[in-house]
């Protein structure tokens, strides 16, 4: 049997990656499973209509990842981390390790043979340095992983492109993070994520047993703001958030983007386009979605009288 007429579990199959990792699958000719929490959501639907089976499943409850993942060849786990979109106002770096652990359990119990885990660039780097939160959560999911034996691979990507296209960085007609303004950031496509591990899984013995740092390309914040205003003909300054008015609300998130302005990834963006020819530069990524999914934003953001 050809290893695309296998199937591959897509655990968070309806967030940014998952649904990046599920459409390079669905192309590429696997059979993909898809695990959501919500299978009448309108991702899950879109998902169904691309061709994926969509599997009722919730990262806390191991029991329905081993019932969904059985006969299955392939699992990709992907978790959210303390903030991201459409997790609960409470959801903490212990949520992200229990439910990464979980899956990685529910893969070894249904015997899958191949698990591809996406953790974040540097997360190795744990034991030699303080590294932010969201750091160390995937550090000790990756070493769970090492712990079960399971036949694996870890991809681990940089900042993702799409950061930019929400309301974490556009406020009042400016981009606006606590990134320092001329402290090159690297980034990424998340849909290039989702082609990388298309690739592992269609090379099991190449990537098998394989950590990868994935980056596309790396700019200052102002030259982000700068490429995205060009894109869309608007004038776009960057404005830096002063890491003290982000300290009085989070630590770890002031900590973050001191880290990444020391500066913190440091990932191999030529070794990734020898992985992955076809990874996005920001340029090109604006040109083929971002800019795009960020008029959207403005848009939406002016009809609700907000000054975006």
């Amino acid at each position: 049997m050809k290893l695309t007429q296998k199937t591959v579990v897509v655990a968070g199959a309806t967030g940014l990656q998952g649904r990046a990792v599920t459409h390079h699958l669905l192309r590429d000719g696997w059979q993909v499973r898809a695990l959501t929490r919500d299978p009448n959501g309108a991702q899950a639907t879109a998902l169904a209509q691309a061709g994926a089976q969509v599997v009722r499943a919730q990262m806390e409850d191991v029991g329905s990842l081993t019932a969904a993942a059985e006969g299955a060849w392939g699992m990709f786990s992907v978790q959210p981390t303390v903030g991201s979109p459409g997790t609960a106002p409470d959801f903490s770096a212990e949520d992200e390790v229990r439910w990464g652990v979980n899956v990685a359990e529910a893969a070894r119990a249904a015997g899958i043979g191949h698990f591809v885990f996406t953790s974040v660039a540097e997360a190795h780097r744990h034991l030699e340095e303080k590294l932010p939160v969201n750091l160390v959560s995937k550090w000790r999911i990756e070493q769970h992983i090492a712990t079960l034996g399971l036949p694996a691979t870890i991809l681990r990507p940089v900042s993702f492109m799409e950061n930019f296209t929400g309301g974490y960085a556009l406020r009042n007609g400016n981009l606006s993070t606590g990134l320092a303004p001329q402290v090159p950031q690297q980034i990424m496509a998340v849909d290039d994520v989702g082609a990388v591990a298309a690739l592992a899984f269609s090379r099991p013995k190449e990537w098998i047993g394989r950590a990868v740092s994935l980056a596309g390309d790396e700019l200052t914040p102002v030259q982000i703001a700068a490429a995205i205003g060009k894109a869309l003909g608007i004038p776009l300054p960057y404005v830096q958030v002063p890491i003290d008015a982000i300290r009085a609300v989070s630590e770890d998130f002031a900590y973050a983007n001191e880290w990444l302005n020391a500066p913190g990834y440091r990932a191999d963006i030529p070794a990734t386009r020898k992985i992955h020819p076809a990874a996005m530069d920001f340029g090109t990524w604006l040109e083929r979605t971002g800019a795009s999914q960020i008029a959207v934003f403005l848009d939406s953001a002016r009809t609700a009288g907000q000054d975006a």
